[in-house]
């Protein structure tokens, strides 16, 4: 891998968020449902910088539900520009992503975020990186396909998101059944594993 950034990084859901307040989180991108509450524990970090994109965690419409958009992935590829020029100008900083359960969209973010921060790595080691950091990942593939399209990848990156979900059904075969019952059942596809019909 490349050499290691500057930039701390970490993902979490909002029940552990708790775990972080005293670890010099610098910076926070918090991907909520539209209709859910602000979280109170935001005051107790130390001072910090929050960024707040509210959408569904979903692929595909329906009613009542709110996509993620390219203007969402817009917003978190200039939060990681901004965050790489901070870093390189004043030296480190720690990123907190977190959605409600800290594997569909929050890791889907931190894919974008890595591709900025490490721009020279190929995508199956970005989502080695991922893996690295939380292991249970499973990136809403909305958000990765409009990732590939903004940053020009041509699909490289939505091709190695289907050979990481494969990785996660063989070690997580119950994930398939679970996926295709809550209407996710293009990723589980997306993975070119029969097995997990």
């Amino acid at each position: 891998m490349a050499p290691l950034s500057p930039i701390l990084t970490t993902i979490c859901s909002l029940n552990e968020l708790g775990r972080h307040i005293t670890r010099g989180v610098t910076h926070v991108l918090s991907i909520m449902d539209p209709d859910s509450p602000e979280p109170r524990i935001f005051e107790t970090f130390q001072p910090h910088r929050r960024t707040t994109l509210r959408f569904h965690d979903e692929i595909d419409p329906g009613p009542n539900i709110i996509l993620p958009q390219m203007q969402d992935l817009r917003a978190i590829l200039a939060f990681g520009h901004s965050l790489t020029i901070e870093a390189t100008e004043q030296g480190g900083r720690h990123v907190l992503v977190h959605c409600h359960m800290g594997i569909s969209r929050s890791t889907a973010a931190m894919v974008a975020l890595l591709a900025v921060f490490h721009p020279g790595e190929d995508e199956d080691t970005i989502f080695a990186r991922l893996i690295e950091m939380r292991p249970e990942a499973w990136p809403n593939s909305r958000m990765i396909e409009l990732t590939d399209d903004l940053l020009g990848r041509r699909g490289c990156l939505t091709a190695a998101l289907g050979r990481l979900y494969a990785a996660q059904l063989i070690n997580r075969s119950q994930m398939g059944p679970y996926l295709r019952k809550h209407g996710r059942g293009r990723e589980v596809d997306m993975a070119n594993y029969k097995t997990f019909e």
